[in-house]
């Protein structure tokens, strides 16, 4: 059982629990008074508290400035420890702690082990967000970049290090461009080909932050710059490098990808994706004659013609010759096609993809091109269409142009096989629509209709996540269009509502037994628990705590962690209640008053959908923030339960349609294929007399 003295620094450190303090069993056994007096008659203990967290920050404080390196050692390893403790950062930060810390890194005399407890302290301390990251100077980022630049370096120093330069580009823009300038990707490189996954996993933090954080006005000429240096064989091969090592050191590696890492990959999937944004917003100039060019090689490549000289004709041949040639290359405007490239999005993109296509796939671009303009007219499928359509759909499955989210761990390692992944997946997707197109015998009428189907095989072949381009190509050819409609059958009979009043009528009387089937279901979840992520100032941070319901739902037991649990959390290690009595409400979203507090997370849409607290006083809040929408689905309807409201959530609706369905199924599985009637057969006559028996023998 939690000592007095526990009780006072949980009042210290989280202000907002102490009013239910009087409330949890194990303070009651004390005979305590209300909580306005025990502040009162306590306040001798609360600041011996203070002043205990006080005293040990002035003796660490002088301790870590010892001669003797055994003492030094001692005391830094104590103060990696006590800074995870709020109220003994706050008092360490207050003696210049930090600007003393920052002093040992830059003299450079420290190293090893004390070079190691030093920066763990250093970060542990600047996680609290107390103390601006604007504040360093260039002395200490050059030394701290030293520490990453150097190839042999101690694994804890390393990682300590990124993970500083990390926090420092992505809190500070100032410190972006100092970082900027001490390292370069090519010195960041070199770390992914280790084995251990935490530095590469910060390694790739510091390379996506750099990009992320970039000014608007540098990443346009990074845009620009590799834009131009896109056909080159030095950046192909430094690209192609990167993504390699990636590639074999990270995603083919035998060790399983956790979700941080995950993280990091999506977000460079997400950046590298949007290199594309400023082709796919650029118009087509159509009296830019470099532009125009790239419209001529690809007629020249498809119908293997030389450009006609000035003298191989008249004006009107030529241009004749020319809509015929663009007609059966399926641009709109067979006179001038740049006019297609004039939307966006797609824009040049489009053109850059054909122009891939012919150049790296000839035999396939030619045959393409060549088979239907041999079809009729009607049945033909535009080649030049095709592909801006077939773009454009590729971009807004890839959410081209979009910041990566905060907490999305949704990558596809397939993209990361290859430099130029991007137009790779339009070769075999543009394949596809044409070999869809066959299959579904269209006509021109029916090109959006074949952009549907195309679009719902490259999502469902996007769903197994593929490793490599050549397998989401072979999961695509099990995906024909006759396939297609087996699965929309398929699930077509799964969702089938019928709507004949007998039925009508068997549904309401089966919905409130699988309502509470799904009520028993979420108040079990409950009573496993659930571990949550403490949110501080620097997203990545390893603080959790775990929260999970008594079995007989009268009690939410909570506390910290010192680490992510690998299964349930027993209700004695959490020393924290609330009655389920004393909830008064559930709040989501952004009435949350974490959400409310915190501007950066107001601002991201996904983790305000992930939010919500328990009001159990007048304005004292029990904060959450659920690790994915199951378990925010979860929660807010066990809580919803457990207060009698109504479970509202998006599971809660696929669950009702889910178990219904198959409730109904079952009880008219004996009257397949018979017609029930709309109305009930009328109800005979009474007989004349009832003086008849029932012989069973």
């Amino acid at each position: 059982m939690p000592a007095p003295a526990d009780i006072v620094k949980v009042a210290i450190e989280w202000p907002g629990a102490f009013p239910k303090l009087m409330e949890i069993d194990q303070v009651s056994a004390w005979n305590l008074p209300n909580p306005e007096t025990f502040a009162l008659q306590n306040a001798d203990s609360t600041n011996f508290y203070i002043t205990e967290k006080a005293q040990m920050a002035q003796q660490l404080h002088e301790r870590i400035q010892s001669s003797s390196m055994d003492m030094k050692l001692d005391a830094l390893k104590d103060l990696a420890n006590s800074s995870r403790d709020i109220t003994f950062a706050q008092e360490f930060i207050n003696l210049d702690g930090i600007s003393l810390l920052t002093q040992m890194v830059e003299s450079g005399t420290d190293f090893g082990d004390l070079l190691s407890f030093t920066l763990t302290a250093f970060v542990e301390l600047m996680d609290h967000g107390i103390v601006s990251w604007d504040t360093f100077s260039v002395a200490f980022i050059k030394k701290i970049a030293s520490y990453v630049c150097k190839s042999a370096m101690d694994t804890a120093v390393l990682q300590r290090s990124l993970a500083i330069l990390e926090s420092m580009v992505l809190n500070s823009q100032d410190l972006y461009q100092k970082v900027a300038q001490e390292i370069t990707i090519g010195q960041l490189i070199p770390h992914l080909q280790g084995t251990d996954q935490d530095i590469q996993t910060y390694t790739i933090a510091v390379i996506n932050a750099l990009f992320l954080k970039a000014p608007e006005e540098k990443r346009q000429v990074q845009h620009t710059l590799i834009l131009y240096l896109h056909s080159s064989a030095m950046f192909s091969v430094c690209l192609k490098f990167y993504f390699s090592l990636v590639c074999q050191n990270v995603i083919r590696s035998n060790k399983p990808i956790n979700d941080e890492m995950a993280h990091q990959l999506y977000v460079l999937q997400v950046l590298t994706f949007n290199l594309l944004e400023d082709r796919m917003m650029t118009k087509m100039d159509p009296q830019d004659q470099a532009q125009r060019d790239i419209i001529f090689e690809l007629r020249r490549i498809a119908f293997d013609v030389e450009c006609e000289s000035n003298n191989s004709g008249s004006i009107e041949k030529r241009k004749s010759m020319y809509t015929r040639d663009y007609k059966k290359l399926g641009f709109i405007n067979h006179v001038n096609p740049a006019v297609d490239f004039t939307q966006i999005p797609p824009g040049m993109l489009a053109l850059d993809n054909m122009l891939y296509f012919a150049r790296h796939h000839q035999d396939a671009y030619i045959r393409i091109v060549l088979e239907n303009s041999s079809r009729e007219d009607k049945h033909e499928c535009p080649f030049g269409r095709s592909s801006i359509e077939l773009t454009k759909m590729l971009c807004e499955i890839l959410k081209v142009g979009e910041l990566p989210s905060e907490n999305c761990h949704d990558f596809h390692p397939m993209f990361f096989t290859h430099d130029r992944s991007f137009e790779e997946f339009f070769c075999i997707c543009i394949q596809l629509l044409n070999k869809t197109w066959k299959e579904m015998r269209a006509t021109s009428e029916d090109f959006n209709k074949v952009m549907q189907v195309v679009k719902e095989q490259i999502t469902r072949a996007l769903t197994i996540k593929p490793n490599s381009l050549d397998q989401f190509k072979s999961r695509l050819q099990n995906l024909s269009y006759t396939e297609i409609l087996k699965l929309r059958q398929s699930e077509r009979m799964n969702q089938e509502d019928f709507q004949s009043r007998p039925i009508l009528e068997l549904r309401e009387k089966i919905q409130p037994e699988i309502m509470e089937l799904i009520k028993q279901q979420r108040l079990n979840r409950l009573c496993e628990g659930t571990c949550f992520r403490k949110i501080s100032s620097r997203r990545r941070q390893d603080k959790f705590w775990y929260c999970r319901l008594s079995p007989n739902h009268k009690v939410l037991h909570y506390g910290d962690l010192e680490e992510s649990p690998q299964g349930e959390v027993p209700h004695d290690s959490l020393q924290d209640k609330l009655p389920v009595a004393d909830i008064k409400a559930v709040v989501t979203g952004k009435d949350c008053p974490h959400m409310k507090e915190k501007g950066a997370l107001k601002q991201n849409k996904e983790v305000l959908e992930l939010a919500f607290s328990v009001l159990y006083e007048s304005d004292e809040y029990l904060n959450f923030i659920a690790p994915d929408k199951h378990e925010y689905c979860v929660w807010t309807d066990g809580l919803n339960a457990l207060l009698g409201k109504e479970m509202t959530s998006e599971f809660t609706r696929s669950d009702m349609d889910t178990l219904l369905n198959m409730e109904m199924k079952l009880r008219l599985l004996d009257l397949e294929n018979i017609q029930i009637p709309e109305v009930p057969p009328p109800i005979p006559k009474e007989p004349s007399n009832y003086d008849f028996v029932y012989d069973c023998n």
